[in-house]
């Protein structure tokens, strides 16, 4: 059983559209604390977690914007989740929008780091966030933590990212929007990129198993950052970036059910979720839902009727 910690991420300021700041209060109304220790589980929910004293900071790149308060989250995030795994727990942060990774993934790589373990990254998203400060034209950093957490240069005003995780231990699953910079980029990496026709042709289950396999191998930790929009926007409509032909309600449980079987995930954040644009919560619920299966409820488990 976990010692799971709940770590409210309050952020919208990596991306434009407001919303995402209710996210990790959606997320509690949702129930994530019983669909939790209902599997007897320990929860400690920390609370959100608040901007600290801002420092000034500017990019050459004028789209850019929020770049203060970014850095402010990014640090304040890497020591809270950094403490959750130095007291032995499984932080779940609670977004927020996916700017967040770039404090979550680098709290979980400075503990990594002092267990002498390497960390890998399973990065499930309909896009591959992997511009740089520099590169982005939209001037949204929530599209910029993969490229920090693989040590790309550009991010001059950030802290410097506690040993880039290499490529080969970064998998990208179920992207479908990748920008044309973005793309020029990822090519000169050898990320492991399971885009949605990769899925199709091969199945939900081989590759996301042969990742799986390198981080048993390799006694490693997994961070696990899941996206809304991973998800189709026909049964998660509540992201504000929905691309059509995301994963269905059986593909994600399955992918949930095979990382708690796994027995590898060491820390997770829930992104993007923006309660605005949510049906009745529907798309908190079943976000819900899918961290039940990850904590080991098996939704399709149930006695059958005999005739």
């Amino acid at each position: 059983m976990s010692n799971t910690i709940l770590i409210g991420a309050p952020i919208d300021d990596g991306q434009r559209r407001q919303g995402c700041v209710m996210g990790p209060a959606a997320y509690r109304v949702a129930g994530i604390h019983a669909a939790i220790s209902e599997l007897g589980h320990t929860v400690d929910d920390w609370g959100d977690v608040s901007l600290p004293d801002l420092t000034e900071a500017t990019c050459p790149n004028p789209a850019v914007h929020h770049l203060p308060e970014i850095l402010g989250w990014t640090q304040t995030l890497a020591d809270k989740v950094d403490d959750a795994l130095s007291q032995g727990g499984l932080p779940i942060i609670l977004g927020g929008d996916h700017s967040l990774a770039l404090g979550t993934v680098s709290g979980a790589a400075a503990h990594a780091n002092r267990q002498g373990r390497p960390l890998f990254l399973l990065w499930l998203d309909a896009h591959s966030d992997f511009h740089t400060p520099m590169t982005t034209t939209s001037g949204n950093l929530h599209g910029t933590p993969v490229a920090y957490i693989a040590g790309r240069a550009g991010f001059d005003a950030f802290p410097p990212f506690p040993g880039a995780i290499p490529a080969e231990r970064i998998c990208l699953y179920g992207i479908r929007s990748v920008d044309p910079a973005e793309h020029a980029a990822l090519l000169r990496h050898d990320i492991a990129i399971n885009d949605m026709r990769v899925i199709d042709e091969r199945g939900i289950v081989a590759p996301l198993r042969e990742f799986l396999e390198q981080v048993h191998a390799a006694q490693g930790m997994l961070h696990v950052s899941l996206d809304v929009d991973f998800l189709d926007p026909a049964i998660a409509p509540a992201v504000g970036t929905t691309v059509p032909g995301g994963t269905t309600f059986r593909e994600a449980h399955l992918v949930m059910e095979l990382l708690h079987e796994s027995g590898l995930v060491s820390s997770l954040d829930l992104v993007e979720l923006n309660p605005f644009l949510d049906e009745r919560g529907r798309t908190a619920k079943l976000m819900v839902d899918l961290v039940g299966s990850l904590m080991g409820r098996k939704v399709f488990d149930r006695p059958t009727r005999s005739f």
